[in-house]
């Protein structure tokens, strides 16, 4: 796995330290930093992340997590061009079509997301964080992964690690 798109709903488990979820989101970010990975987050995601972070502890920690963030990781853009593809993905969650938008364009191979299935027609296949760690800790990448299975019943192949005990993508949102 070389580069991946963080949804914020990840990395707000990482900063929030929300549970269930922190353990995982916690070890992708330090993966992140330990160079294991190239992560992104989609730039409109950083001011959602700044709000929700300020209304949560306060403007001051919102700003200490996005600089933190913005050492580590790297900005998908979202430009206009990324706008319209987001248009022309015609989701039903604009902000979904964003990120799959962003993350094509900034060649990630993954989206790491808590709620894969909003994901369906990505052109960037999208899976949760425990199996985006199963695929790291197994050397893999999202065309490595051998067991191939449907997405949701969209008919659209994603890659999967659950032969290798990585649970089933979650369906929660922020």
């Amino acid at each position: 796995m070389r580069r991946v798109l963080l949804d914020v709903n990840v990395l707000l488990d990482a900063i929030l330290g929300r549970l269930p979820h922190a353990d995982a989101a916690t070890k992708l970010w330090a993966a992140v930093e330990a160079k294991q990975m190239t992560g992104l987050v989609p730039a409109h995601g950083v001011t959602t992340l700044f709000y929700l972070v300020a209304r949560r502890k306060g403007a001051p920690s919102a700003r200490r997590a996005v600089g933190q963030l913005l050492t580590v990781f790297g900005v998908a853009e979202v430009d206009q061009a990324v706008l319209r593809r987001g248009l022309a993905l015609s989701w039903t969650d604009f902000e979904d079509a964003v990120c799959a938008a962003a993350a094509e364009a900034a060649g990630c191979d993954l989206i790491v997301t808590r709620d894969p299935s909003g994901f369906r027609d990505s052109p960037v296949s999208a899976v949760d964080p425990a199996t985006a760690l199963a695929l790291m800790d197994r050397g893999g990448g999202p065309r490595r992964v051998s067991e191939r299975t449907q997405s949701y019943g969209t008919g659209r192949k994603v890659e999967t690690a659950r032969r290798h005990g990585a649970s089933h993508p979650g369906r929660r949102r922020r």
